[in-house]
C-alpha cells in the first residue's frame, strides 16, 4: 500500500464518534432535557434552545427572534437586572445567538454554581413579560438597529447575505429575510406584538435544555424538575415547510464603498443532515482549502486574478445554500474574475476528488468534530442542534459517519446534483456609492400556527463552519 492510499485508509478508519454520555428525556410540560455528564474539569455549560428563528416571523414583523435574543438579557420578574450581572463575579460566560431556525442562550461557569443558570433561565422562561416594559423594548430595538448598521449596512460587503436572501428565495419564503430584520419592522413593533410572540414561542414544549460538564445527573434532574417543571408547557411551534425554489439564473450587481470587486455564486442544496450535505462540506475543502486546492491554486496562486477565494455549505433545516465567493485582485475587473472563476470551477467539478484530497478534507472535519465535543459549551450546542434537527441529542456517531464514509464518487455526485453551472445566483459587489439601506423583504404571509407538533427540525447569519452540528 502506497503512502497516499495509507493516508486515505487512516482518514476513513475511525468511523465511530467518541463515547460521550448523552441522556435525553422530557418533562411533563414538554421541555426536552439533554444531559452529558463529564467530570474532566469543574466546569459546566447550560444551554436553552428555543425552536424559533427568523423563519417563524410574519410579514411586517421581521427581526422579532433576534430582538428577543436581546430582550431576554434585560431581566425577568424575580431578577429584574441585566442577565450578565450574576456571572461576572464568578468568571462565567454568557451569550445567545439567532438563526433562521432557532434561538439559543448559553452560559459556561464553574460547576459549583450550576443552580444559578437554572434559576435565571427558568425565571425568564416563565416570568419575562411582567418585567418587559416599553422602555426596555425601545432601548433594545435601538440596540438591534445599531447592530444592523454596524454588521450589515456599514461593514464592507456587509449586505451580501441580505441580497443573497432576496435573490435566492421568493416572497413568502421564511429564509428570504435576514434574522436582523428591518428598521421599519423593528420601529413598528408594539409591546403587545412582542408579548404575543413570546407567549407563542418561548415555552417549555418549544424548547430544549442542555447541560454538559461536571455535575451529578440525579441531583441535576431534581433541580431541573424544581425550576422548570412547574412552568406551563405551551405548544411546539409548527415548522415551516416551503418548497425549495427551483434553480434559476439570477445576476445582481450592487455597489458598496469597498476597494475591490467581489463575486458570490450561490445554489440551493441539501438541508442539514440530508444526503449530500456532508459531501458538500468536504467538497468545500477540495475547492478552496489550502494553496493547492482546485480554485485557490489557479485563481490566486497561478493567475493572481483573485485576492482570495472561499467555498462553503451553509446548512439549514429547510434547505441549504452553497456559496463560492472570490475577491478580485487589484487591477482585475469583475467580468474577468467571473469568467476565470466559472472556468476554474468547471474544471474543478469535472473530476471526482482524489483519494488524497478527500483524505485531507475528512481529516480536517474530524479535527473540528473532536474539538467541538471536547469543550463543554460547544458540546452543549452540538447536542442541542442534534435535537433541533433530528429529534435526538445522541446523534454523534451518525453525524461523524456522514463524513468518514463519504467517497470520491459520492462527493462528485453531490457536486453534479446541486452545483448546476448553467443556473445559479450571481451577486457582484463592486466599488461605488453605497446602496441605500433596504427594508426587509416580506416574510411569510402569516406566522406558522402554534399547536401542531411536527418532528423537530448559527449568531445572526454568516457562514457555517465545517462542523454543522453546532448550528
Amino acid at each position: 500500500m502506497d503512502l497516499l492510499s495509507l493516508a486515505f485508509s487512516v482518514a476513513l478508519g475511525a468511523a465511530h464518534a467518541p463515547k460521550i454520555p448523552v441522556e435525553q428525556y422530557q418533562l411533563d410540560n414538554g421541555l426536552t432535557v439533554m444531559l452529558s455528564e463529564d467530570h474532566a474539569l469543574p466546569v459546566v455549560s447550560v444551554e436553552v434552545v428555543y425552536l424559533v428563528g427568523s423563519g417563524h416571523e410574519r410579514a411586517g414583523r421581521t427581526g422579532f427572534a433576534h430582538l428577543f435574543e436581546h430582550l431576554m438579557f434585560q431581566g425577568s420578574e424575580h431578577f429584574n437586572h441585566e442577565y450578565f450581572k450574576p456571572y461576572e463575579p464568578i468568571g462565567g460566560q454568557v451569550n445567545g445567538t439567532t438563526s433562521h431556525d432557532r434561538t439559543n442562550f448559553f452560559q459556561v461557569l464553574p460547576s459549583n454554581y450550576l443552580e444559578t443558570p437554572f434559576w435565571l433561565e427558568s425565571d425568564r422562561m416563565q416570568n419575562l413579560l411582567p418585567a418587559l416594559t416599553q422602555e426596555k423594548l425601545d432601548n433594545q430595538r435601538e440596540v438591534v438597529k445599531n447592530e444592523r448598521r454596524q454588521r450589515y449596512e456599514n461593514a464592507p460587503y456587509g449586505m451580501a447575505w441580505w441580497y443573497l436572501g432576496e435573490a435566492l428565495y421568493p416572497v413568502g419564503h421564511p429564509y428570504r429575510h435576514s434574522p436582523i430584520g428591518s428598521h421599519e419592522d423593528l420601529t413598528a413593533a408594539s409591546l403587545g406584538d412582542v408579548q404575543s410572540f413570546f407567549q407563542q414561542y418561548y415555552v417549555p414544549a418549544n424548547a430544549g435544555l442542555v447541560v454538559a460538564g461536571d455535575f451529578e445527573s440525579q441531583a441535576v434532574k431534581a433541580l431541573i424538575q424544581r425550576y422548570f417543571g412547574p412552568i406551563a408547557g405551551g405548544a411546539r411551534a409548527a415548522r415551516p415547510s416551503p418548497e425549495v425554489p427551483p434553480p434559476a439564473s439570477v445576476h445582481w450587481t450592487k455597489t458598496d464603498e469597498v476597494p475591490l470587486p467581489k463575486i458570490y455564486l450561490a445554489w440551493h442544496t441539501a438541508s442539514l443532515f440530508a444526503p449530500g450535505d456532508a459531501e458538500l462540506d468536504l467538497l468545500s475543502s477540495v475547492l478552496a482549502d489550502g494553496k493547492t486546492s482546485r480554485l485557490y491554486h489557479p485563481l490566486v496562486y497561478q493567475k493572481k486574478i483573485a485576492k482570495d477565494v472561499e467555498a462553503y455549505q451553509t446548512s439549514q433545516a429547510l434547505s441549504s445554500v452553497y456559496v463560492i465567493e472570490a475577491t478580485a485582485a487589484p487591477g482585475t475587473s469583475v467580468e474577468t474574475l467571473y469568467t476565470e472563476l466559472v472556468a476554474a470551477l468547471g474544471t474543478a467539478l469535472a473530476t471526482p476528488p482524489t483519494d488524497a484530497e478527500l483524505a485531507r478534507a475528512v481529516s480536517g472535519y474530524k479535527k473540528s468534530f473532536y474539538g467541538r465535543v471536547e469543550a463543554v459549551q460547544s458540546r452543549a450546542s452540538t447536542l442541542g442542534s442534534y435535537f433541533l434537527h433530528t429529534g435526538r441529542a445522541d446523534y454523534l456517531d451518525e453525524d461523524l459517519k456522514r463524513y468518514v464514509q463519504a467517497t470520491p464518487a459520492s462527493v462528485h455526485q453531490a457536486a453534479k446534483q446541486y452545483l448546476n453551472l448553467d443556473k445559479f445566483v450571481r451577486l457582484d459587489i463592486v466599488p461605488g456609492k453605497k446602496e441605500p439601506s433596504v427594508s426587509a423583504a416580506p416574510a411569510a404571509a402569516s406566522a406558522p400556527p402554534a399547536g401542531s407538533k411536527p418532528a423537530p427540525s448559527g449568531s445572526v447569519d454568516g457562514k457555517s463552519a465545517a462542523g454543522k452540528a453546532a448550528q
